[in-house]
């Protein structure tokens, strides 16, 4: 096959059409090496769907954070947390701690 043969070809024509050259040129420049392009974006739409993730996490442990300061605005509410995870008490008062043999089992075996 020749120059001349590979000349009169239609798609050999529209390839080397200047319009089409410019083109191709410019979609490919923008697709990979712009500032902006087409890869830069996909990584960008990533790292957004990661962080709005992480943003319904953080508003989920923030709802959370309210209703237990709420709780904690009653007075009941607040001896009784002062209590049972702090092992608090009333003066004249004595406490006593029941532990049962399936959980002394576990703190040996940590």
């Amino acid at each position: 096959m020749g120059l001349k043969e590979l000349k009169n070809k239609k798609w050999f024509k529209i390839m080397t059409n200047m319009y089409v050259l410019v083109l191709t040129i410019f979609v490919i420049w923008m697709a990979f090496f712009d500032t902006n392009s087409l890869l830069i974006h996909m990584e960008l739409r990533q790292e957004i769907k990661k962080l709005e993730k992480q943003k319904e996490f953080l508003q989920d442990e923030i709802s959370k954070d309210k209703e237990i300061l709420e709780k904690m605005s009653d007075e009941d509410e607040l001896e009784r947390l002062a209590r049972e995870k702090y092992y608090m008490k009333k003066k004249n008062e004595e406490i006593f701690l029941i532990e049962f043999e399936d959980s002394l089992k576990n703190k040996d075996n940590e």
